[in-house]
């Protein structure tokens, strides 16, 4: 039985991969940050599998991730643990360049000290956002890196130092340059699942307008249960590489809208142009969609398009699994149930607070 280290265990594709690897008779350990809060909603359902265990970990803490590794002596190590939102690498730059940069040369150097280098593979989680101010469209492995963010900046570092720990220590080290991957588990920060969530409780009446960005912003969006895929053929190579992973495919924040609104039985129109623009309900002629200038960015990546062509020939990987329809069906459906539940939770709350009051239960 191979054994796994899951370093982002609690994000969206941490949980994804750790359910592929179970079914592969993998033992999975992920490594989670201490918390008051409970926040692990996306692994609930796998906790008390008898080959998924927790740890707690840090990726600003040396110590704690070298304790992990010592103790459970992986044979493939997946870092996708990272401050991973590029609106709050403007907010707080240097503790994302602390979590996402030095914390890869942290999981290296522990790999390295615990004498894993030569049996221990590595999976760090890359970004198209290293492209930032695309220099060409699509992107592929060859083309040039222009970081335009304090995320994109310390993603850099990482793929870098993965790069330099391959060539300098020969390890078995990869970099995923993944392109935007959604899905139902999507945090509710991200463009995406905002907007999925908002279409649901507009058609359910719990929200009166969503406000957003640049619309005119270009993505190459997939879903993030295919990726995890992908991270784990590049481990099962027989030399370590770098692969772009991604649909080549791409759409607008616009058609994601309408995409979405569409799938939760709501037409809309854009009129107007920059942040004058306006998404309309067809049928009633009321404005749901707003831009509003808080949301734009200091410096904003605009056209990415992945070329997955690599993964395609080497890997074997099909990026058209799930197409990009399907991923919004999928995330409109899913946020559509979680609305109807939490207004059946509220008419619950509303009803006993009314009994309470006139006596009927205490």
């Amino acid at each position: 039985m191979k054994k796994a280290v899951i370093f982002g265990i609690t994000g969206q594709d941490g949980s994804f991969l750790a359910e592929f690897l179970l079914a592969k008779n993998y033992e999975v350990h992920g490594v989670i940050r201490r918390s008051s809060t409970d926040y692990r909603e996306r692994i609930a359902h796998i906790e008390g599998h008898p080959d998924f265990h927790l740890h707690f970990g840090d990726m600003s803490d040396s110590l704690g991730i070298m304790q992990v590794i010592a103790k459970t002596r992986p044979d493939e190590i997946y870092n996708l643990a990272a401050q991973s939102h590029v609106q709050v690498s403007f907010d707080s730059p240097e503790y994302t360049a602390n979590v996402d940069a030095t914390g890869v040369l942290r999981v290296l150097e522990a790999v390295r000290t615990c004498g894993l280098e030569k049996t221990c593979r590595i999976y760090q989680a890359s970004t198209s956002e290293l492209y930032g101010r695309v220099e060409a469209v699509p992107q592929n492995e060859e083309t040039p890196f222009h970081p335009y963010s304090p995320y994109a900046v310390a993603k850099l570092y990482g793929f870098w130092i993965i790069r330099e720990y391959r060539d300098a220590y020969n390890m078995y080290c990869c970099n995923g340059i993944l392109f935007n991957h959604e899905s139902e588990r999507r945090g509710e920060t991200f463009v995406t699942r905002k907007i999925t969530l908002a279409a649901a409780r507009i058609k359910q009446g719990k929200q009166e307008k969503l406000y957003l960005g640049n619309l005119s912003s270009l993505r190459d969006w997939g879903y993030a249960k295919d990726y995890v895929e992908c991270m784990w053929l590049m481990l099962q190579q027989e030399r370590p590489d770098d692969y772009v992973i991604a649909t080549g495919e791409q759409h607008s924040v616009r058609e994601f809208c309408l995409a979405a609104f569409r799938e939760a039985g709501i037409e809309l129109e854009f009129r107007g142009e920059g942040i004058h623009e306006q998404g309309i309900d067809k049928a009633t002629g009321k404005v749901l969609v707003e831009v509003s200038p808080d949301f734009y960015r200091p410096t904003d990546v605009v056209n990415l398009l992945g070329d997955p062509s690599k993964a395609k020939r080497q890997l074997g990987w099909n990026p058209a699994k799930t197409s990009f329809e399907e991923l919004v069906r999928l995330m409109v459906q899913a946020d559509m149930a979680k609305v109807a539940v939490e207004r059946a939770g509220e008419k619950v709350r509303i009803n006993l607070e009314e009994y309470l009051e006139k006596g009927i239960v205490k």
